[in-house]
């Protein structure tokens, strides 16, 4: 269950039956520069919030607020120019893979968010309905779906496409916070068709130009680790791209004498983050066979 409020000037999701967590809805690109003043504007707000967590952005990393606090981390690349992102935070191999993709003949270009971006982003969508072995939640989107979902913070985002032989194989959505200290991926989508050609690692390339071009410190591309895994495909993608873990405080203010509770116990966190991690590798172990089976038998159809 998730309702949205529009509390000092921001937008705030808030999750749960038992327990009401809220956060920004848009945390990733956006923080708050007063956390006290939108605190008390939150319990004069009307909805029954019992918790709230927020976080800061990468220039305000060192703890300094008087909340409850845990840790919680982010894939953050730091942008001087692209220059020594190329020679100095990325390997031969990441290098190499960059030129491949140049070689066959993919171009990588800053794109205007209009009619041709949005029907070449439904492509890209549509080009398979699975995903690293799970379902592609925008798969079988609408056009107005996709252009409505793609629409947000167009005062702040740039959109890259990558193209191979004029048609848009992959797209990139670059989203900077609002004092731009930082950018932020809010999406990286190629065909799976053309995984060979690599229009991803192009992709990641121009947003770390992008960056360097607007003198903007940090580029940011979600987690580094979510939950108690520390490793998999695309936590080495992320790092052969130059980008390494930065811990970060994740704040916790309890509203209510539920808040308070929840967060004594744990019950703020996941239930993924409160299993053995034996328990979630045998729990993953059947999703994945499941899902293969499910496949299988869809194809035979």
């Amino acid at each position: 269950m998730k309702t949205l409020h529009r509390v000092g000037g921001k937008e705030v999701a808030v999750t749960g039956r038992l327990l009401r967590i809220a956060r920004l809805a848009a945390e990733r690109y956006e923080f708050l520069d007063d956390p006290p003043e939108f605190i008390a504007a939150l319990r004069e707000c009307g909805a029954r919030i019992d918790l709230f967590t927020f976080t800061r952005g990468l220039s305000q990393i060192v703890p300094k607020h008087d909340y409850p606090m845990e840790t919680d981390n982010v894939a953050a690349l730091p942008v001087s120019t692209f220059d020594d992102w190329w020679t100095k935070q990325i390997n031969n191999k990441t290098r190499n893979i960059v030129r491949r993709a140049e070689k066959k003949g993919v171009v990588v270009r800053e794109v205007a968010f209009d009619d041709a971006l949005v029907r070449g982003i439904w492509s890209v969508y549509n080009d398979s309905p699975v995903r690293q072995g799970k379902a592609f939640w925008h798969y079988g989107k609408d056009l107005e779906t996709v252009r409505r979902e793609n629409g947000t913070f167009l005062d702040r985002s740039v959109f890259f496409g990558a193209f191979l032989r004029g048609q848009l194989i992959g797209f990139a959505k670059l989203v900077s916070d609002e004092h731009h200290q930082q950018a932020a991926l809010m999406q990286v989508v190629s065909m799976i068709r053309h995984r060979d050609s690599a229009p991803t690692n192009t992709l990641i390339a121009q947003a770390v130009r992008s960056c360097a071009d607007r003198a903007i410190p940090y580029l940011v591309y979600a987690k580094f680790a979510y939950g108690k895994r520390e490793r998999d495909s695309l936590t080495e993608f992320k790092q052969h791209n130059g980008f390494r873990r930065v811990d970060v405080p994740r704040y916790y203010v309890p509203l209510t004498l539920a808040g308070r509770f929840g967060l004594r116990c744990g019950l703020h966190r996941p239930l993924a983050e409160r299993l053995p991690e034996t328990v979630l590798r045998r729990l993953r172990d059947i999703s994945r066979r499941w899902r293969t089976n499910a496949t299988s038998t869809t194809s035979t159809v």
